[in-house]
Formats: structure tokens, C-alpha cells, sequence
């Protein structure tokens, strides 16, 4: 039997994703600030255990190794010519992890720089360094896309959008959120808590209303947020707001809906001997994404800080 698209499988009501892959590679040693994307073809055996973990540990689908596998990106490597053989290796090698019942998303992230006037990006630049990488990862054979970790909403409008202009497969974007100021409103879990009542933006000041109405605009088939700043009873209640708005949203019939994705991190990082520590226990993360799934997510996972054993925990939690 023929495995479902992705699109088709979007309508089941919940999609397992992985977790983070920066925390895997740090744990098996790789070096800050090492171009992380090269491994694909330099130590292709490293990505490939951690997609398989994350397999067995009961994702549906993971993330290719190519968060910074832009032309912009990679060109502080001097990697820029080396974009399409990174890309096709990423997925080549999430597709061996997968297997041919599982999805593999080709993974888009931002490119370290801003857009003019605040950067000295131009906007045709980004857009072709963009849907030179998507191409390469849709050639390559990946079932969608993944727009994440973008705090500018410009840049992030711009991948999105070439992503479109090369595959016609399924785009997620998710954007990373801080706590700001304070709502009126409280969250249905510790209600009254500083922390529930917090709103909520990008580094960039973009709110999640504008996410919301920007991109359901551009037609993403899943929105979202992943890493940020915040501790697990506020990425409850940013769900519970992403929910809230997206129920809002007049979908075209084309789409029939759009899901909401959430990719937390494992807790809010501890500053310990200089290096950020994530001490969220696996129970504890699994409860969270219980109540974070109830609240409307029907794309879910970890971002940084989380590992196989954190999603079996998801895994298994909501599959009882």
C-alpha cells in the first residue's frame, strides 16, 4: 500500500515530528560552530543515527540536516557552491532513516542576516538563494517543507513564498516566540500565573495574530512556533492563542484547513558553567505536549534541548 502524502496525512489529526538536531550533534561531540550542514556529506553516518533515534522513538517524520544549507548561509563556510550536493545528501539520508512509511520535510531556516534597510540583503538575493535550496530539496524527493525558527516576519514571507515558486508540496512556517508584557486573559492551566497571562512576539516584535493572518494569507498547509524563550506553561497558552486564531481564519477551499504546529523547547534553558542546560524531564515534556495537543496542535515535537527519549515519552503518552 502506497504510503499517504503528506497533505493527505495532515488531515488524520496529529503528526509526530522529531526533536532538536543541534542538541544530538553537540552530544556526539561536533564542535560550536562548525558548519553542521556538511555533515551530510562529510560524516553522513552521525545524521543518519540521529533520524533513525528519532524514528524508533516514534516520529512520524523528521527534519533534513539542512536548517543553514542557504547559498547566504553556507557562503561563511565557503560552502555557497555546495548547496544543491548539501541538500540532496540531507535528504538522501533522512530517506534511508524513514524508510518508505514515514515523511521526510525539508528544512528551511533563516540566513543570519536582515533585509534591507535594516540588513544589506535584497530581497531578489534572499529569494533565489532560498528557492535555489528548495528546489534542491524537492528534486531530492522530500514530502514538504518547513519554514522555522524566523523572528523577522520579511524574511520569513520571502522563504515561504519561494518555497512556493519551485514545489507545489506542503509548507509549514513556525516562527520562534519571547514573552512580552502582560494580557488580560489567563491560560486554563495555572491561571494567574504571570506566566499565562504573558503575550507574545517574535525578537523582531512580530505578534502571533500577524503570523497568523500573513501566512494563512500565503497559503501554509501548518503555523506555528518552535524554540524561543519560554517556559512550558507559556508555550501552552501561546497554543492556546495560535489556536484560537487559526479557528478564526477563513480558509480557501483549496486548503480545507490549516494545522497548527508546535516544536517547544525542552523548558526554559538553565545558564550552567556558561552552557545552556535543559532539565525538563521526559515525563514532564510528554505531559506538557499532551495538554499542548488537546489545546489544538496536531503538529508535534521538540525543538532545542529535546531528544529521542523526549519524544518516545511524547510518543507514547498521547498514543495512550
Amino acid at each position: 500500500m502506497a504510503k499517504k502524502s503528506l497533505k493527505q496525512k495532515l488531515t488524520e489529526g496529529l503528526l509526530f515530528l522529531d526533536g532538536a538536531m543541534g542538541t544530538q550533534l553537540m552530544a556526539r561531540g561536533i564542535e560550536s560552530g562548525k558548519c553542521n550542514e556538511m555533515l551530510n556529506i562529510e560524516s553522513p553516518q552521525i545524521i543518519l543515527d540521529i533520524h533513525r533515534s528519532y524514528i524508533q522513538a516514534g516520529s512520524d517524520a523528521v527534519y533534513t540536516n539542512t536548517f543553514g544549507a542557504n547559498e547566504i548561509t553556507l557562503a561563511r563556510h565557503g560552502l555557497a557552491d555546495k548547496v544543491e550536493q548539501i541538500n540532496a545528501a540531507a535528504v538522501k539520508i533522512a530517506k534511508q532513516a524513514t524508510g518508505k512509511d514515514k515523511y521526510v520535510i525539508g528544512d528551511i531556516g533563516p540566513s543570519g542576516d536582515f533585509l534591507k534597510p535594516l540588513g544589506a540583503l535584497e530581497p531578489d538575493v534572499l529569494k533565489n538563494a532560498y528557492a535555489r535550496q528548495a528546489k534542491a530539496l524537492c528534486e531530492a524527493g522530500v514530502d514538504g517543507f518547513i519554514v522555522e525558527t524566523f523572528m523577522a516576519l520579511d524574511e520569513a514571507k520571502v522563504a515561504a513564498e519561494a518555497v512556493k515558486s519551485v514545489c507545489s508540496l506542503p509548507v509549514f512556517v513556525s516562527l520562534a516566540f519571547d514573552a512580552v508584557g502582560s494580557a488580560p486573559r489567563q491560560s486554563s492551566v495555572q491561571a494567574g500565573s504571570p506566566q499565562a497571562g504573558s503575550d507574545f512576539r517574535t525578537m523582531m516584535g512580530v505578534s502571533v495574530e500577524t503570523v497568523v493572518s500573513e501566512f494563512s494569507a500565503l497559503g501554509a498547509s501548518a503555523i506555528g512556533f518552535n524554540c524561543g524563550t519560554l517556559k512550558m506553561e507559556q508555550y501552552f497558552a501561546l497554543t492556546e492563542k495560535f489556536a484560537k486564531l487559526l479557528s478564526d481564519v477563513a480558509v480557501p477551499a483549496t486548503a480545507k484547513h490549516i494545522a497548527l504546529l508546535a516544536k517547544p523547547n525542552g523548558g526554559k534553558p538553565e545558564l550552567v558553567d556558561g552552557k545552556a542546560v535543559y532539565k525538563l524531564s521526559d515525563k514532564d515534556f510528554a505531559d506538557w505536549l499532551d495538554k499542548i495537543h488537546n489545546a489544538g496542535a496536531t503538529l508535534i515535537g521538540g525543538c532545542c534541548g529535546t531528544t529521542p527519549a523526549h519524544i518516545k515519552a511524547m510518543t507514547q503518552k498521547l498514543k495512550s
